[in-house]
């Protein structure tokens, strides 16, 4: 299985979800295009951070992700 892209959007969303979701036992990866695209020495407003989780926890992160969307 492969990876799934659960949000793009602002930093600070970004870990409040990263938060939840380990809290409800779901490991996740975060790419941080904002930080890398400093570091490149490039410069954009339409770069995000990404939250990503492994398919086969898309069951298990559904609710909280769909609670999260509630939220904001």
């Amino acid at each position: 299985m492969g990876l799934m892209k659960v949000y793009s959007g602002s930093e600070i969303l970004a870990i409040a979800l990263l938060e939840r979701l380990e809290e409800a036992g779901v490991e996740t990866v975060k790419k941080d295009n904002i930080q890398s695209a400093r570091l490149g020495g490039y410069g954009g407003s339409d770069l995000a951070v990404e939250v990503f989780i492994q398919e086969t926890d898309f069951a298990k992160a559904n609710p909280v992700i769909e609670e999260f969307r509630m939220s904001i």
